[in-house]
């Protein structure tokens, strides 16, 4: 990895559907040698891979909230199948140390979606849910 791999990397993080005839110019390289070095840093691995950004808003989840999960016991496997029936509210799921043992990114199209949601997890765990006001 070198300096303009760290280029590179850092357009297509800001518009993945770059060409590469673009992406050279802002790296003063050709296209050719661009697609090259984009094509070994998804071969090392390096770039997993290509999204996109949803606006959850514009799909009616309006709601976006960061349940932190404590559980009880050692047999969470009961709790792992309920979050994969409600997978469709989930962004991101991780398992973390510290305040709690895991976290989800949710979001849900109203608040009541929110309490159905809460009540089935209540049944495998304690949890606490914060609220996204604003993005900042």
């Amino acid at each position: 990895m070198d300096q303009t791999d760290m280029l590179i990397l850092g357009e297509l993080t800001k518009n993945s559907r770059i060409t590469m005839k673009e992406l050279g110019a802002k790296v003063h390289l050709t296209g050719q040698a661009t697609a090259s070095r984009v094509a070994k840093l998804e071969d090392s691995g390096v770039i997993e891979g290509y999204s996109i950004k949803v606006d959850h808003t514009k799909l009616g989840c309006n709601v976006h909230a960061f349940i932190t999960i404590f559980t009880n016991g050692h047999n969470h496997q009961p709790l792992h199948t309920y979050i994969q029936t409600q997978e469709h509210y989930l962004l991101n799921t991780y398992k973390i140390s510290g305040d709690g043992c895991y976290l989800l990114e949710c979001r849900f199209p109203s608040n009541e979606h929110v309490d159905q949601f809460l009540n089935g997890l209540s049944d495998y765990a304690n949890y606490r849910i914060s609220m996204v006001i604003k993005r900042s």
